[in-house]
């Protein structure tokens, strides 16, 4: 179990966020600064905090799993930074600063964002290196490093970002929009939560339970935001309302309604906390997230 607080584990994170950027020559110092403006301009650090939780949770030691932690993050940015640009969302604001292409250009923003996420397998792989004499240590780093490539890439992340680009202009079943929600949104939570599992010392029962808790997780944080989309404050957002519907892309409020989607989200929240009920109030941290998390729109 872990007696650690949300605002612990993103204190932590936020302290040692750039310690797994490489030193990069002052000749690409560019690069550098349009990485740490990204990431250094806030957020709420969920997905590394869920990973550390998760790590706290399996009885491993949260300080090794940093820079997987940190990894995390380096990845979640990239995909804001690319999802920001004009061929994708065209979006001008992110967590209330204009984004890193208004301020860098397309260019270098492009850059920043892959310059972020070979960061993050570097950290991964760095970290790696440590612990060649001991064969379970290696072992558990290699399935938490296997979970994070997969969440954020065309297994995962990117193949929902794919799907959700494609569905543009076009009505898309319930069936599509919850595929891509659950990899453009909820591949980086199941991620988080299982390497966090995996650099602990989990029980298969463990992972299969609290893999059904990150997919209802995911898909509930998702639903909640396209809610959000529609009745939320700017001001607290960070960046403008209202956009997806500009642009005809398919939330589940725009397909099903506002009743619609705060009754699934309900329901995701509630099947969440059931897929972990076996760990009763060890599992406390993770159940008060999920329910915190839909109540963002109240």
């Amino acid at each position: 179990m872990t007696d650690r607080s949300y605002e612990d584990y993103k204190t932590l994170i936020d302290n040692h966020l750039m310690d797994f950027i490489p030193n990069i020559d002052n000749k690409s110092i560019s690069l550098y600064e349009a990485m740490k403006y990204s990431l250094t301009a806030g957020g709420k650090r969920l997905r590394p905090a869920l990973l550390l939780a998760a790590c706290d949770f399996a009885g491993g030691d949260i300080k090794e799993a940093l820079p997987y932690a940190c990894a995390l993050e380096y990845i979640h940015t990239y995909s804001l930074i690319h999802d920001d640009l004009p061929a994708m969302d065209n979006d001008d604001l992110r967590r209330g600063l204009p984004t890193n292409h208004k301020v860098y250009g397309e260019a270098i923003a492009i850059l920043a964002g892959d310059g972020l996420l070979t960061c993050a397998f570097e950290a991964i792989t760095k970290d790696m290196m440590l612990y060649y004499d001991s064969p379970e240590k290696i072992k558990k780093r290699v399935n938490a490093a296997y979970e994070i490539a997969k969440g954020a890439g065309c297994k995962g992340m990117v193949a929902g970002q794919l799907s959700d680009i494609e569905a543009e202009n076009a009505i898309a079943s319930n069936e599509m929009l919850e595929y891509i929600h659950l990899n453009k949104t909820g591949a980086l939570f199941k991620a988080a939560v299982k390497a966090g599992l995996y650099l602990g010392n989990p029980t298969d029962d463990m992972i299969s339970n609290f893999e059904k808790y990150s997919d209802n997780l995911g898909l509930a944080y998702q639903i909640a935001d396209d809610i959000l989309d529609v009745i939320g404050n700017p001001d607290e957002l960070g960046k403008a309302i209202g956009s997806d519907v500009k642009k005809n892309k398919n939330t589940y409020t725009s397909i099903n309604g506002l009743d619609a989607a705060y009754a699934r989200l309900e329901e995701l929240t509630e099947n969440a906390v059931k897929a972990i009920e076996d760990y009763y109030d060890n599992a406390e941290f993770f159940k008060k997230l999920v329910m915190d998390l839909a109540k963002r729109n109240k």
